[in-house]
């Protein structure tokens, strides 16, 4: 049963149109002004970005990239997470995160890695990949081993985390010792079924999928293994949890994921959260099935950090 909390937040969510005084809800299209909707995330992180104190935060640049390395109090020097943001392949940030990243920080007393990769639709398909393979070499080049390390992401992150392990390990570079995958698109045709019989009880914004994920493939191949990670040979990844809810349109992109990595041997964790939304685990402590998913990703990372057997390759 979902909870009384969980029904009135998504639902205020779903119908957040009605606050800005609009009868129905924002249908993202060609017409879609990407730079507004970047400029009212960031008005929006404005708000919600207070430091906690018991957070340390320092900054680097890698490459062109702007990083942060968020650090809870007592978390290990030689761990850490890197953390892909979500936001649709074409939005997100450090500044826009930093608050999300800080909860599961806490949530799994490890070090967190967020940085900024390249956007689209001013950069295109490889440059993201790119950009989580270099954020990856970087944590190596600091001295982290490779399982030491855990991947993660939200929505278009969560796409990415798979990416970049695909990508990983067709580069033969070590792969981390797990991976966390919230809510992934693994099929950027877009042609599951959930993305039709979910659309309504999603809070994705309609259209969001083909348009956003549209700017992100550019002109190429939404076959190619690096962009779809469904479409890979999945053999010799690492551990991989997979959390969704029953109401994302990424739902069945979740679980064919799952079944072919489970097929490929392995290790799969896939988490289906009963009436749950898109990246819902992000909205932990507003009710209680986002602060136990939030939970559960913390353990899951604890138990792979602590757990010392040898890399994968």
């Amino acid at each position: 049963m979902k909870s009384i909390r969980s029904r009135i937040f998504i639902s205020l969510i779903r119908k957040k149109h009605l606050f800005k005084l609009k009868l129905k809800p924002e249908i993202v299209d060609e017409n879609f002004d990407v730079k507004k909707f970047r400029h009212d995330l960031d008005k929006l992180s404005d708000k919600l970005n207070k430091i906690p104190k018991d957070i340390g935060i320092k900054r680097y640049k890698i490459g062109e990239m702007n990083a942060e390395l968020i650090t809870p109090q007592g978390a290990s020097n030689n761990k850490s997470v890197m953390y892909i943001h979500g936001g649709g392949f074409i939005s997100g940030s450090c500044h826009t995160h930093r608050m999300h990243v800080i909860k599961f920080a806490k949530a799994c007393g490890t070090r967190i890695l967020l940085f900024d990769y390249r956007l689209a639709p001013e950069h295109p398909f490889p440059a993201a990949v790119e950009d989580c393979i270099m954020a990856y070499k970087w944590l190596l080049s600091e001295g982290y081993k490779s399982s030491d390390i855990v991947i993660m992401g939200e929505s278009a992150g969560g796409t990415l985390t798979l990416s970049t392990l695909i990508a990983l390990r067709d580069k033969g570079i070590q792969l981390p010792k797990a991976a966390v995958s919230i809510s992934p698109v693994t099929d950027l045709t877009c042609r599951a079924d959930s993305f039709s019989t979910n659309a309504k009880n999603d809070i994705a914004p309609l259209g969001s999928w083909t348009t956003w994920t549209g700017y992100y493939i550019g002109d190429n191949d939404p076959h190619d293994t690096w962009l779809s990670p469904l479409m890979a040979d999945l053999a010799g990844l690492p551990p991989i949890m997979i959390q969704v809810g029953t109401h994302e349109i990424h739902l069945d992109d979740a679980r064919n994921f799952a079944k072919k990595a489970r097929e490929s041997g392995v290790a799969v964790t896939l988490r289906i959260w009963d009436g749950m939304v898109h990246a819902f685990p992000l909205l932990s402590p507003l009710f209680p099935e986002a602060k136990k998913a939030m939970n559960e990703i913390g353990d899951y990372i604890k138990n792979n950090l602590t757990t010392s057997d040898s890399p994968h390759h």
